[in-house]
């Protein structure tokens, strides 16, 4: 099954959809960091390195190597999600959605594909934000210009813990079908734990033996900056409101929900990471809950990504691009079920084995 992805970046969307038996015949991303990763990972894959808006159906041919030549069973991608994110309801300064630039052009550059390539299915991702009813505007748009191409559509916001990654992260994604509409994937793990679906993976258990006695010592990069002496009082799995009146601290130091919610947030080794930020900072967690931030070998970790993935740049060019991913596990989930519903099954491919996935499921 063939698959055009968007906004591919580091490729965490498409390792998790090879893994549930489709092939990426052409990827696309306007990063060159991203670019260099992918080619690291999967240097066979057809790459065009540019914006979605540049985009014809003859450069797609082209650059594809005539691989969407005989059609596309999937488009698949997530325009750039700040426009519908937590954060723009703190930044009054900045447009939402549709209003945004970036929002507008890159929702038209995926509409844009959609209409050229026609193919049996799409699948789009973005933040959770994306079903407020603040940004009704630009789910419409996606509804109308869908039903007009003769897809029906449905759409669900899925917690990556759900789906056995150890971190609770929360995505919109839509599918269109031509068909039928999406069922989306069971769960496979809950919060406590239910009968067949075990309780949800931890952080301890996705990065503790990457504390190994020769690293022991290292703390890591500082973390919490002028408040670092605070950091290191707040119990695991908490953040700053630990020192706020309302939570009965005798000496309160920040006012209630005055902060971002991640400031000075700590993981804890009991339960699943919060959700890995695409910028890397000193007083926004998660943090480790031994008060460093976290190594890039952890977040990788945490989003399930191989321990072998090649990310290209800076350490803050590679959480960039992990932080901004699709977690593979979630990805390969979703990719099995359209597999399935596609009537091609979800067969295992040579190129990107199941088992390439950071395997959290298997541990005891």
């Amino acid at each position: 099954m063939r698959c055009v992805s968007l906004f591919s970046g580091c490729g965490g969307l498409d390792l998790g959809l090879e893994q549930a038996g489709f092939t990426i015949v052409l990827a696309v991303d306007n990063w060159g960091r991203a670019a260099e990763s992918y080619a690291a990972n999967r240097p066979n894959t057809p790459f065009y390195k540019g914006s979605v808006n540049d985009l014809t159906l003859s450069l797609m041919k082209n650059v594809s190597n005539r691989g969407i030549a005989e059609g596309v069973d999937l488009l698949a991608g997530g325009p750039p999600c700040p426009p519908y994110s937590k954060s723009r309801f703190y930044r009054k300064n900045k447009p939402r959605a549709l209003a945004d630039k970036l929002g507008q052009e890159t929702m038209a550059g995926y509409l844009q594909v959609l209409r050229f390539l026609k193919p049996r299915t799409f699948l789009l991702e973005n933040v959770a934000g994306m079903a407020y009813k603040v940004h009704r505007q630009a789910l419409e748009l996606l509804e109308t210009t869908a039903c007009e191409l003769g897809y029906k559509t449905t759409w669900r916001v899925l917690n990556a813990a759900d789906y056995g990654v150890p971190q609770i992260r929360e995505r919109f994604f839509m599918v269109g079908m031509r068909d039928a509409q999406l069922d989306f994937p069971p769960p496979t793990h809950c919060q406590e734990g239910s009968g067949d679906r075990p309780r949800w993976r931890t952080a301890g258990e996705a990065i503790n033996d990457l504390d190994t006695e020769e690293n022991a010592d290292d703390t890591g990069h500082f973390a919490g900056g002028q408040y670092n002496h605070f950091l290191k009082q707040v119990p695991p799995g908490d953040n700053y409101l630990f020192f706020t009146k309302e939570r009965g601290h005798p000496n309160p130091v920040f006012g209630w929900r005055k902060r971002y919610w991640s400031f000075l947030l700590k993981l804890s080794p009991n339960l699943p990471s919060w959700t890995i930020q695409a910028r890397r900072s000193n007083n926004m967690g998660p943090f480790h809950w031994r008060n460093r931030l976290l190594r890039i070998e952890e977040v990788k970790r945490l989003q399930t990504f191989p321990d072998d993935w090649h990310l290209a740049g800076r350490i803050e060019e590679q959480w960039r691009q992990v932080g901004n991913a699709v977690p593979p596990l979630l990805a390969y989930h979703l990719g099995k079920a359209l597999a399935e519903q596609l009537g091609r099954g979800g067969s295992r491919t040579r190129n990107g084995t199941r088992d390439e996935v950071a395997d959290l499921t298997s541990k005891p």
